[in-house]
């Protein structure tokens, strides 16, 4: 079984079709600085997010099996669909644009894929088994008990943080008191609990052990999709061609070479082992590790940075480096994006903390009293999302209309619902119309919390 080296990359040929291994040199330069300070701070909101509570609820919890939801200590449920389906067009249209504009930066920069591989399990490599030649040399050499020893300690560690990952993964779905439970009790009352454990944790461990980088390649839709969202005016990780071309090794007085001196120092920090020269191409998640390899070249041999960089096709067109560039294409689409977002937010923080729903009584009709007074019977079911248990009243908008309650319910429990029934009642003398609409409040703490319609029939008087 022989080994084909190229550029960063080893394939073992053994008869059959073969994965091609990447071996990433380790990154440096002030770009990858800023991506481990976007990075690690992502990662820090990610394990703290499940346990921060507001109102005693969870700052955010995706709870697909009992659906339920909470988003900013705000708690979510089915009646909410409609915030979750305007949720999801914003998120789509916002995938759209920001690609459109700013390229893969999503990828590079705040996919927890790469921000787990880059920042935690490549780096854990590069300490145990040293840089992308010494993990070759490491792979390709003799069996041995240093090698040995190596593999099983980080494969060790791999396992323990993908065993981690996978109870803070659990915790956005079932909540950490849940979570809690689960590794409090004994196994056998949280078969499945624990089976989830093990199962995210092998599927975690897998992918960054070995599936790595065909995660973004193949896998991932966003990244089949780049292709498509991505045209000439789109800000992309990208190599200026007529700088840099015809490439050529570094003479002194060479007049005839373009800047880059053919080093591939750009191929061997790649995480999916692509040459950036070729082009846009899809295998590139904009991680901006080659900008800094090129940049830290350019400043040795005395040229301008930025042979690659951040750039759109018009970019580096002609227009482009004559300074003929049109920004209104990038400040409508970030626009559409903020507003988008407002409005979201807007939904997000309007939602009542009650829901209601108010109906007239099945089979009734109105009812003349003795007094004077005509009633109309309704029920009304409420559901408590606000996270807490709540006082509420009952109140009429209108002046002229007054509640009577059937039942005399004015608790509800964290969570909990009531279905309670009332009579409107309105002077006869009153009635100008045989269907009218009337409103009630329901009002907890001298706040209305919600406001529900509904038709108020009686023959009208005659005056």
């Amino acid at each position: 079984m022989g080994t084909v080296v190229d550029g960063n990359s080893a394939r073992t040929n053994s008869g059959k079709e073969n994965r091609q291994w990447i071996y990433a040199k380790k990154p440096s330069g002030k770009l990858y600085n800023y991506r481990q300070w976007v990075g690690y701070s992502l990662l820090l909101f990610l394990f703290a997010a499940p346990f921060i509570k507001i109102n005693g609820n969870p700052f955010l919890m995706f709870n697909i099996i009992e659906r339920k939801f909470s988003i900013f200590g705000s708690v979510f449920y089915p009646q909410d669909l409609h915030i979750f389906v305007f949720g999801m067009l914003i998120m789509m249209v916002g995938i759209v644009l920001f690609t459109a504009v700013y390229g893969r930066v999503w990828c590079g920069w705040t996919c927890p894929q790469t921000i787990f591989m880059e920042l935690i399990f490549r780096r854990i490599e590069y300490l145990i088994e040293g840089d992308w030649i010494q993990q070759r040399k490491l792979n390709e050499g003799p069996d041995s008990d240093a090698r040995a020893w190596k593999k099983v300690l980080k494969h060790t560690i791999f396992l323990v943080i993908s065993f981690f990952i996978s109870n803070i993964f659990l915790a956005y779905i079932i909540g950490v008191d849940a979570l809690l439970k689960i590794m409090t009790d004994p196994v056998d009352q949280h078969v499945i609990g624990f089976a989830s454990i093990i199962v995210f944790t092998l599927a975690f461990y897998g992918v960054f052990a070995y599936v790595r980088e065909i995660v973004c390649t193949t896998l991932c839709p966003y990244g089949r999709l780049q292709g498509v969202l991505l045209d000439e005016k789109s800000l992309t990780v990208a190599y200026d061609v007529d700088r840099g071309e015809p490439r050529g090794k570094l003479k002194k007085n060479d007049t005839e070479h373009g800047d880059c001196i053919d080093c591939k120092l750009c191929i061997h920090v790649c995480p999916t082992g692509i040459d950036i020269r070729n082009g846009t191409q899809l295998e590139c998640v904009n991680c901006t590790a080659c900008i800094d390899a090129c940049d830290t070249v350019m400043d040795k041999i005395g040229k301008p940075k930025r042979l690659i960089g951040f750039y759109s096709m018009d970019d580096l067109s002609e227009e482009g480096k004559a300074g003929k560039k049109n920004n209104t294409r990038t400040i409508a689409y970030s626009a559409i994006l903020v507003v988008l977002i407002v409005v979201f937010g807007f939904l997000l923080f309007s939602r009542s903390e009650i829901d209601g729903r108010l109906l007239r009584a099945t089979g009734s009709s109105y009812q003349l009293r003795e007094d004077g007074m005509v009633s109309n019977l309704y029920t009304l079911e409420l559901l408590n999302k606000s996270g807490k248990d709540i006082k509420f009243d009952i109140e009429s908008v209108d002046e002229r209309v007054s509640v009577q309650m059937v039942n005399n319910i004015h608790d509800l429990k964290k969570e909990g619902s009531a279905k309670l029934s009332f009579f409107l009642l309105m002077d006869k003398g009153e009635i100008a119309q045989y269907k009218q609409n009337v409103k009630v409040n329901i009002v907890s703490d001298g706040k209305v919390m919600e406001t529900l319609k509904t038709t108020f029939i009686a023959p009208p008087s005659k005056k």
